[in-house]
């Protein structure tokens, strides 16, 4: 026993070590690098099952970068170098790869990721270095509480609860609703904890939670149980890939009413829902069918740029770097310190709404509904309404 506390305490002793010399080589820096191009690391799940999400990220991050190089740059023409990390879906990798931008690569700052469960594996280390850190989407309300240089650029999950509760009790109608949340991911379980909160103090009632993990296939004996309680609406908190599968076997089962999930909706994957999408609604951070010139420019450069409508989580990863680009430019430097205090006065208009940091680092902004329609064999979001925040 005593054996193994000597080493416990020798493994502290190394890990600390290891952190103190990684520090002092960014500082010797100045934090980062201080001069050539500005190097900011993005880490996203480029293959696993969030690979949609990795993918659109990483596209809309890319363009926002070389939009900014194209302009001319920043601090007197540096250009902006976007390293990219594989997190293959996985929290531990999260966190390795966030370790290597941040010590090996002396990235400025980092872009990611969108997923929730990633973010807060990874936060803590760029908490610990001090490196400002900017989630395109990740909405749970626990992320930015890791530290002050943890920032967003999306809504959170109390939010975009309220928003669907609201849709559900509001336009469609329901009075009684079932919620169907991954256990595995803390995006899921913190969006159902809130739709519950929301509809109820609406004056809905809300059937006992029905619970699944990442990667099931066969949802028919949760769906026949929540079948069996008459809910006017469904609500499925969950990713693309597992509400692409509920939606189908509802439907089989006889399951007409409206289905509703989460931005976590928005992949390629869901078009494996087809025909069955049909009265399905999700809350989301912005339409491509909004007017306004800025909206629009970026639908038109991102089409140019990659052959493909952009989703929100391109939007928000593009959102991401300019607000990025836009501190940098006020702090007149990519110092640690001093960048994390211009993003925190951050207040600027961008693709997915106007920008503006709270105290909690988070922005407060509005949502859209969007109706899930299947054309063509492909997925399309129609714009019906927008909610603000209370």
């Amino acid at each position: 026993m005593l054996k193994n506390a000597a080493r416990g305490r020798a493994g502290l002793l190394a890990m600390a070590l290891f952190v103190a010399i990684a520090a002092c080589e960014r500082k010797s820096d100045g934090g980062g690098r201080s001069t050539g191009d500005i190097v900011v690391g993005l880490y996203a799940s480029l293959t696993g099952d969030g690979a949609s999400f990795g993918q659109s990220s990483r596209e809309g991050a890319e363009l926002a970068a070389a939009e900014i190089n194209a302009a001319g740059g920043l601090l007197g023409g540096r250009r902006i170098t976007l390293l990219v990390e594989d997190d293959q879906s996985k929290p531990e990798e999260a966190s390795s790869a966030v370790t290597k931008l941040v010590t090996q690569d002396l990235a400025a700052a980092i872009i990611g990721e969108v997923a929730s469960r990633r973010t807060l594996a990874a936060a803590p280390v760029a908490q610990r270095y001090q490196v400002p850190l900017i989630t395109p989407a990740s909405t749970n309300e626990r992320v930015t509480a890791v530290g002050d240089y943890i920032f967003r650029v999306c809504f959170i999950d109390p939010f975009q609860g309220e928003v669907l509760a609201k849709f559900a009790f509001n336009d469609l109608k329901a009075r009684k609703v079932a919620v169907l949340k991954d256990i595995q991911q803390d995006y899921s379980v913190g969006l159902a904890d809130s739709i519950v909160k929301q509809f109820t103090a609406l004056g809905g009632t809300v059937t006992e939670p029905v619970s699944y993990s990442s990667g099931d296939a066969d949802f028919r004996a949760v769906l026949t149980k929540i079948r069996a309680e008459r809910p006017d609406a469904v609500f499925a908190t969950g990713y693309y890939s597992e509400a692409a599968i509920i939606v189908r076997q509802a439907r089989e089962l006889g399951m007409t009413m409206p289905i509703l999930g989460g931005d976590g909706w928005v992949g390629d994957p869901l078009k494996n829902g087809r025909e069955a999408l049909k009265n399905t609604y999700i809350s989301n951070h912005y339409s491509g069918d909004n007017p306004d010139p800025i909206v629009q420019n970026f639908v038109k450069a991102y089409r140019e740029k990659f052959g493909r409508e952009p989703d929100s989580i391109a939007a928000l990863a593009y959102d991401a770097v300019k607000v990025l680009a836009d501190a940098i430019g006020r702090a007149k430097t990519t110092d640690g310190k001093a960048l994390r205090d211009a993003l925190a006065a951050t207040d600027v208009a961008g693709v997915t709404g106007h920008l503006k940091m709270n105290a909690r680092r988070d922005v407060d902004k509005p949502a859209v509904i969007q109706e899930v329609t299947y054309v063509n064999g492909d997925v399309k979001f129609v714009y019906k309404t927008t909610i603000s925040p209370s």
